[in-house]
């Protein structure tokens, strides 16, 4: 009653500015709401845009912020920070639509890549680094680790048949998209051809910058290779996209071979990887952070040694959620079961100590992601990670999208038990809406553009027929989606 008495002498005391970034600092959107509700006084300034704008930009970042308001698509006038700030936080579905390179009747499917690749967003194009192989032999590479990962003598006997058929047919090019405003809807695609790395698939490749960093992966013979390269992108108006490779020192020390690991960019000057599957077929549990130099011209690998780490895995995701901070969810564990358990690493602590947030399996509240290998993890404007897809332990492709609410995770120092009603607030289903959806997916790649409203998906293993004349259970896709977050804005 004290504060609430008071209110209009400290209204009077501080400038109207001045005062509503120190709620925007302090305060949350419910308790901005209920103080609407309650005070005549808090009335004016729960309705107030520049209150509402402090929140988004603190709560959402204010690099998305300025790339929303920069967007010829949502001009700044029409835009309503309060509505937007709600809808982002009650998110409930998305958008789907599939881009195509010119009109239907016109698509020329030579002048689009096929299969793996890895998928990023730079500038006003989405740049594909393609490192798998046309679909046949992409089809030999999937079903060769399928058959790995259970070292039976018939599934033995069929992998070197696979490799038999695939040996020397790896493909190296680099592909680029341009899906920036008139291309927003009908994407025009354009080939780099640099020859170098070699082809693979397995391989990470983060963004950092105006670079990429590639690491390590499988070729078509099976080897796993754990060399580091740096991709130089060049833009500009006159002459497009050009990107550089080269290998990085890295002196003597860098993980061992992989591939099917995960990374993530972490303070845009370092990279993070864990698990994936070494020699022999064997999975992985170690964690590894690449440091570049100011001059980007050498690096540093070193093991991130923790008492306590996530079990074994290959086919999980890594997703940077901010300075420092990542979160690990699913993959293939070293008995070959699939997962869906979550866990925190923060490299700002002088030992960085991965976390898990544990919670009973018989408790689990309706609304829990089932476990899943090969699916996408997108950090999206919010705070929040975008799941999308995968495979279950019985290869049963998904098409399901979900949330994870990173904002309602705990910070914890050590394991961290989740009751139900937490665990509900964390996960959320959304509905999937759309006349042309993707249809079920595992092994895919999704990038974010700079605003976070806009989520590209692009290929990955799909139901269907490889060949009209050969029967299969499994074709690579070479789509191209656009995922919307349903927002009125």
């Amino acid at each position: 009653m004290i504060c609430i008495s008071n209110s209009k002498l400290m209204l009077g005391w501080l400038s109207e500015i001045h005062f509503k970034s120190k709620l925007a600092r302090l305060l949350q959107m419910q308790s901005i709401l209920l103080q609407d509700m309650i005070c005549v006084i808090f009335k004016p300034l729960a309705s107030s845009d520049p209150l509402w704008e402090s929140l988004c930009r603190r709560d959402f970042g204010s690099p998305s912020i300025d790339a929303i308001l920069s967007s010829p698509l949502h001009p700044n006038h029409h835009l309503s920070w309060r509505s937007l700030y709600q809808q982002v936080s009650q998110l409930g579905f998305v958008n789907c639509s599939k881009l195509l390179s010119g009109s239907a009747s016109n698509y020329d499917f030579s002048l689009v890549p096929r299969g793996f690749c890895s998928l990023h967003f730079k500038c006003s194009v989405i740049l594909l680094l393609h490192c798998g192989g046309w679909p046949d032999i992409l089809y030999g590479v999937g079903l060769l680790s399928r058959y790995t990962e259970h070292p039976r003598q018939s599934h033995l006997v069929a992998a070197k048949r696979i490799l038999r058929y695939i040996r020397g047919r790896h493909v190296d090019d680099t592909w680029v998209a341009y899906v920036g405003n008139e291309f927003r809807k009908v994407p025009r695609w354009e080939k780099l051809n640099s020859g170098i790395p070699s082809g693979r698939f397995g391989h990470s490749c983060v963004a950092l910058n105006e670079s990429l960093v590639l690491f390590g992966g499988i070729n078509d013979s099976g080897v796993r290779h754990n060399d580091t390269w740096l991709g130089h992108v060049l833009h500009d108006e006159m002459n497009g996209i050009n990107l550089s490779w080269r290998l990085l020192d890295v002196g003597s020390v860098a993980p061992p071979p992989r591939g099917a690991h995960a990374g993530c960019c972490v303070d845009d000057r370092k990279m993070v990887i864990h698990g994936g599957i070494g020699m022999y077929g064997l999975r992985l549990s170690d964690t590894w952070l690449l440091d570049l130099s100011d001059d980007i011209r050498s690096a540093t690998w070193h093991e991130i040694a923790t008492q306590l780490s996530p079990p074994a895995r290959s086919g999980h995701t890594l997703t940077c959620i901010g300075g420092n901070r990542m979160v690990m969810f699913g993959g293939r564990g070293l008995g070959y079961e699939v997962l869906n358990d979550v866990w925190l690493l923060d490299l700002r602590e002088e030992y960085p100590k991965w976390v898990q947030l544990i919670y009973d399996p018989s408790n689990i509240p309706k609304g829990i992601p089932l476990p899943r290998v090969g699916h996408s993890a997108t950090l999206i404007l919010g705070g929040k990670i975008l799941i999308y897809g995968g495979e279950d332990s019985c290869r049963h492709r998904k098409d399901d999208f979900w949330l994870l609410d990173i904002n309602c995770i705990p910070t914890v120092k050590m394991d961290s038990h989740i009751d139900s009603k937490s665990l509900s607030k964390m996960w959320r289903r959304l509905k999937a809406e759309g006349s042309e959806r993707p249809n079920c997916r595992s092994f895919h790649r999704a990038c974010v553009n700079d605003s976070g409203l806009y989520v590209y998906v692009f290929g990955g293993m799909v139901d269907g027929l490889i060949q009209p004349a050969e029967s299969s259970d499994l074709r690579f896709d070479g789509d191209l989606f656009l995922v919307e977050l349903g927002l009125q804005i």
